[in-house]
């Protein structure tokens, strides 16, 4: 059986994001949560995702604090996923996916769906990286550096 290599321990930002998060169904279970899904059954219809495969997911979500589970709130025995704040702190993630599938990923004109902005019905502006003083950067403007032990 082969292991899965593990970045937990890794200098890399980047790596240990990725380890944490795990795989695409991962990332797909955390845009439904935003999307508003909440019990097992409303992933495993969306996703239509294996159920072993769903439930491990979700297992490593809890155990990673991106979702919690909670009693269901309308008070059956069931459980519900909720995304905790590091959850919700994968918005700007599932966005600029988004927004980077909607432009390599669909001819002009082809049906997608959109996120749009509740209050004003408008979609959202592209992301955009910007420096410490307002400037937009590209990444030849960005360089690596190493933070050492504080």
């Amino acid at each position: 059986m082969v292991t899965r290599t593990r970045f937990d321990d890794s200098t890399c930002p980047v790596a240990r994001s990725v380890d944490a998060i795990g795989d695409w169904w991962s990332l797909l279970i955390v845009r439904d949560a935003f999307d508003g899904s909440r019990r097992f059954g409303e992933f495993q219809r969306s996703l239509g995702v294996a159920k072993n495969i769903l439930t491990a997911r979700l297992r490593t979500l809890v155990a990673g604090g991106v979702l919690v589970s909670v009693p269901a709130s309308d008070g059956s025995a069931y459980r519900e996923y909720v995304l905790t704040q590091k959850g919700e702190a994968l918005f700007p993630v599932i966005v600029a996916l988004r927004q980077w599938g909607e432009q390599n990923f669909f001819a002009p004109g082809e049906p997608h769906s959109e996120l749009v902005d509740r209050r004003e019905g408008q979609r959202l502006r592209p992301l955009e990286v910007r420096s410490a003083d307002g400037r937009l950067l590209d990444p030849g403007d960005t360089a690596v550096h190493k933070v050492s032990a504080r």
